[in-house]
């Protein structure tokens, strides 16, 4: 596994992938959002980061001269997408990858805001592909932290862009309206049936066992619902009073991200008719 290098300083992660950190560190990102360039004699750019002239800059000394085939997007979050703009002004190429997406959320968020301006030259759906010279990648639709999130398959070294689906350092925030529970889980169990070698995620280090972290990703969620199950058992509970009972000693500016992602597992344990909403307290529902 390789260690972090400085926001701007590039590390070869293998001979076709380089990997270039935004200098945007927040309780959110991590040690920022992770860039990664594709290719040897042309390239595509995975998730420029944030509209920053640092990151840029850095970004345009490692691609030097080469051609740029595709500017590509695993979602439309602000630390994700902005950065494409001016890469494809500065290199005249498309931006392809997740669709845009407008949401009127319900509540407030937590995680970084949505790019209202992102919009792609090409949406890529499951299985369509970008190729350069000895480079492919692969759309893997993995919804759930957005509705819109992809990750992409490289399958020459058999390694798979993860996104914010499946992160280095920490679980995805899972938000409603746009994230969904339903859907995060399906595309973990997604996951399991794939043989990729090694997962590049958009924070955190590379992950060498990713069919052992996605199952443990998906033994810690299902004990987050047991925990939400076994508390309305007792008694009927608000969101925040859940919290404070399921996320002992957590960091005080985590805790509305907390809120959202016990959000996102009543609306999918509603679905299945297992709770039910009364005004702000939710109950359990008698099999």
């Amino acid at each position: 596994m390789a260690k972090d290098s400085p926001a701007g300083v590039p590390m070869t992660l293998e001979p076709l992938v380089t990997r270039v950190l935004a200098p945007n560190a927040s309780p959110y990102t991590y040690t920022g959002t992770q860039t990664h360039i594709v290719g040897i004699d042309d390239v595509a750019i995975i998730d420029p980061g944030p509209a920053d002239a640092a990151h840029h800059e850095a970004l345009m000394t490692v691609i030097a001269a080469r051609p740029v085939v595709a500017i590509v997007i695993t979602h439309h979050h602000r630390d994700h997408s902005p950065g494409a703009r001016a890469l494809k002004e500065a290199t005249g190429a498309p931006i392809v990858g997740a669709a845009p997406f407008a949401l009127s959320d319900d509540g407030p968020r937590a995680d970084d805001a949505f790019d209202p301006d992102y919009a792609p030259d090409r949406v890529m759906a499951e299985g369509d592909s970008v190729s350069g010279t000895g480079w492919t990648l692969t759309a893997i639709a993995t919804p759930g932290h957005t509705k819109n999130h992809l990750a992409f398959a490289l399958p020459e070294t058999r390694a798979l862009f993860s996104g914010d689906h499946v992160m280095g350092w920490s679980t995805s925030v899972v938000s409603p309206p746009d994230g969904d529970m339903t859907d995060y889980m399906a595309s973990l169990e997604k996951l399991i049936g794939r043989d990729d070698r090694v997962y590049y995620p958009g924070h955190g280090p590379e992950i060498d066992r990713p069919e052992r972290l996605v199952r443990g990703m998906l033994g810690h969620r299902k004990q987050r619902e047991g925990q939400i199950l076994r508390l309305l058992g007792e008694a009927p509970r608000a969101i925040p009073a859940m919290v404070e009972r399921m996320y002992a000693g957590l960091d005080p500016r985590l805790f509305g991200a907390a809120e959202r992602s016990v959000l996102a597992h009543l609306i999918d344990l509603e679905r299945r008719g297992l709770v039910a909403a009364d005004g702000e307290a939710w109950r359990a529902v008698a099999a």
